[in-house]
């Protein structure tokens, strides 16, 4: 069963100016309609401020949520913040937070939308706004639902928000491996960066991930773990660097739950990145993403 979050508001109008398509969020949930059978939608509620003020600079947190955001941030963010966009990134801010929720009951629950890694303190970034993992995290360690949390982020693009964000944090673990020459151009210090070439095939990045997470997972000891599942690594991902094949990404998102659920630990993704022309293609790709990693969840609670 594949325990999935969505909200009708993740899909917001297209802005005038900007080139994010939102319409990717409907089309993700279509596809799960048409290939997952047994799945169950859960809906979020808005993030409430404080949470989103324990992370973000609380006059940065007022211009979204009253959409005045100044023009250089927006610019920096990619689209201008409407109020529809506001009560979007709330969604999806609780989107995350309630996936990590229903993983500590099933093991395994997927955001379907969320992974906004760029968005720092007091701007956004990249097409995020507000920066999901880092309040779902504070929230999760706050309410002691999670008292050592790792987020994996194999996004293309470095999570640099989330880096900074939680950087100095001892119950925060942030893994991120990604393109070296991709955006951002200024790379944050995450608590360890995998910065790879272009070109890198399945088999080169599955060891590489093979050994962090076994490193990592031995030392850190989480009891919850944030997966960045961004499908930009995709050889045709048309902002990607890296040339992952179907087959590298199933195997990289089995190898993520394989590994954490083998341990007992509790795993929520977020959507994170994808790109292409083919708006199908690629919410397809995030959907088989999410669809591997519940059936990965089944088989090692099976083993279990």
């Amino acid at each position: 069963m594949l325990h999935i979050v969505h909200h009708p508001d993740y899909v917001a109008p297209r802005p005038a100016n900007g080139s994010f398509v939102f319409d990717k969020y409907r089309l993700v949930m279509e596809a799960i309609r048409n290939h997952a059978p047994l799945h169950q939608a859960h809906q979020p509620v808005l993030m409430e401020r404080k949470w989103i003020e324990a992370v973000h600079d609380p006059d940065y947190v007022e211009q979204v949520l009253s959409a005045t955001v100044p023009r250089e941030i927006e610019r920096r963010i990619g689209f201008p913040v409407s109020a529809e966009i506001a009560s979007r990134v709330q969604y999806t801010s609780g989107g995350t937070w309630l996936a990590a929720r229903l993983a500590l009951q099933h093991g395994y629950a997927a955001n379907s939308a969320g992974g906004s890694h760029h968005a720092l303190a007091d701007t956004g970034a990249g097409y995020c706004v507000f920066n999901d993992l880092a309040i779902a995290a504070n929230r999760l360690l706050a309410e002691g639902d999670a008292r050592r949390i790792l987020i994996v982020d194999l996004d293309v693009h470095q999570g640099d928000g989330t880096a900074v964000l939680l950087a100095g944090r001892e119950d925060v673990f942030t893994l991120s491996i990604h393109n070296e020459r991709n955006f951002p151009t200024r790379k944050a210090r995450s608590s360890r960066d995998i910065a790879l070439p272009d070109a890198v095939e399945d088999e080169a990045y599955l060891a590489i991930l093979d050994g962090a997470l076994d490193d990592i997972l031995g030392c850190f000891n989480p009891d919850m773990l944030l997966y960045q599942a961004g499908v930009d690594p995709h050889a045709d991902d048309r902002l990607g660097r890296l040339a992952l094949t179907d087959s590298g990404l199933e195997q990289r998102d089995r190898m993520v739950i394989r590994k954490a659920r083998d341990r007992g630990i509790a795993v929520a993704s977020a959507l994170g990145g994808g790109y292409g022309h083919d708006h199908h293609a690629v919410a397809l790709r995030h959907a088989r993403s999410m669809m591997t990693m519940a059936d990965e969840a089944a088989r090692r609670a099976t083993i279990r």
